[in-house]
């Protein structure tokens, strides 16, 4: 197989990471002392350099169309995953402000056990990840096309897409829900500025419970410093959730080389072995 086995591996290791937690394991360690998990053995990836400069449309923005994958390798590399290179955004250089939740919100969610966490998670129920999920909880490349008029975005992930009118239009008056919402972009200098609303109730913006409500509205700013970097930050706003609106950290995408793979999330059967996992640990004691 080419690139990766990622779309059959993650769901296994969030399965089995929940399963050593529950368990008390400690990391495995291989016969040379490389740590086995979860890095698959010892990373000699490095990241890209910038490149040069960004090519440009020829009405002069930064061209963002390419391949690309999460974080700096412009590939998949499970020897580097967790290291700064693999991730999206190094949280110790620089930190991301938890959610302000609100106190009611903040209590639903803490009242999720770490197995009930992962049984609604809506990529387990094979639900796409919405807006702004097809950035933010997206470990798979994406395709950007640019137009003249529009922003495509082809996700690998289960082969979703979203197509934004990027000629500075307006909000219709009262779109229905969708999972990527309704999308308007904008370009404010060189970064591309897309504005969405309607996003439906049943994706959430991280992996740990973050619902949202009909009212969210979420702002996404993306832009090209360079030949091989992409750069990517989200405000989210709503009102019936948080106390404020929040804004990521820059999130960094490298250029990649290679097409897209085919992944759909069928069948799946991880659903059944969480919830068997929770009856097994948490059935009262006799």
């Amino acid at each position: 197989m080419r690139r990766h086995k990622a779309p059959y591996v993650f769901g296994g290791i969030g399965f089995l990471v929940i399963c050593i937690s529950l368990c008390g394991s400690a990391g495995a360690q291989n016969a040379t002392g490389q740590v086995g998990v979860a890095g698959f053995g010892k990373s000699e990836a490095k990241a890209l350099p910038p490149g040069g400069a960004a090519p440009r449309t020829a009405d002069g923005h930064p061209d963002l169309s390419g391949v690309w994958f999460p974080g700096k390798l412009g590939r998949e590399d499970l020897t580097a995953e967790g290291s700064p290179e693999h991730l999206q955004f190094d949280a110790k250089a620089t930190p991301e402000e938890k959610p302000p939740y609100q106190p009611w919100a903040a209590e639903k969610i803490k009242k999720l056990s770490t197995v009930d966490a992962e049984i609604l998670r809506p990529s387990v129920n094979c639900m796409p990840r919405g807006v702004p999920g097809m950035f933010v909880t997206n470990p798979y490349p994406i395709k950007i096309v640019l137009t003249k008029n529009e922003f495509i975005q082809l996700d690998e992930l289960n082969n979703n897409f979203r197509v934004i009118p990027a000629d500075g239009r307006a909000h219709t008056k009262d779109p229905d829900p969708a999972f990527n919402g309704e999308g308007v972009a904008h370009w404010d200098g060189d970064t591309l500025v897309i504005d969405t609303i309607a996003i439906d109730e049943r994706t959430w913006n991280n992996f740990t419970g973050w619902f949202h409500s009909d009212q969210e509205h979420v702002v996404e700013r993306i832009t090209r410093p360079s030949m091989n970097y992409l750069t990517y930050q989200v405000t989210i706003e709503d009102p019936k959730v948080l106390t404020k609106p929040w804004t990521s950290a820059p999130r960094t995408w490298s250029l990649g080389h290679e097409a897209l793979q085919e992944y759909y999330c069928t069948n799946n059967r991880e659903e059944e072995a969480l919830k068997a996992l929770r009856d097994l640990t948490e059935s009262p004691k006799k």
